[in-house]
């Protein structure tokens, strides 16, 4: 099972950390994900971590302000958010699959291509996390 956790009410330009706990298995040999549901849109994922290769990667319109990161003692994914905007406003979720998430290749038409798949085996329950202006 999937615990998230650290959501809260934020100021434009603030942070908040939020943490993904595991029960049952450990983070090792899992890829993490998280997810942003903005109100009235689809899930989408915005980043996730490789932890079999350490490979770390984010979307367009959370890199550079965003940061995952995982922590083995406490079997513990995090999600470091900075420079919160309005538009992050929403609910998110951690969601993990065995094994690593192969790194998709650069191409002319997609030179930055965002590697986080969008299927998980396991899910944790929502946080929200708002944003004011």
């Amino acid at each position: 099972q999937l615990q998230a956790s650290g959501g809260g009410v934020v100021q434009a330009g603030g942070s908040l950390r939020l943490s993904c706990a595991a029960s049952g298995f450990t983070f090792g040999t899992y890829a993490v994900g998280w997810f942003h549901q903005a109100p009235g849109k689809a899930r989408e994922p915005i980043t996730c971590i490789s932890n079999a290769d350490g490979g770390r990667y984010y979307s367009a319109s959370v890199k550079g302000r965003f940061t995952i990161s995982t922590d083995n003692d406490r079997n513990a994914v995090y999600l470091q958010m900075t420079n919160l905007k309005p538009e992050d406003t929403g609910v998110y979720y951690c969601a993990a699959i065995w094994g690593a998430i192969p790194p998709l290749t650069p191409s002319p038409v997609a030179p930055n291509p965002f590697s986080c798949p969008y299927e998980y085996d396991y899910w944790g329950q929502e946080t929200q996390v708002t944003v004011s202006s």
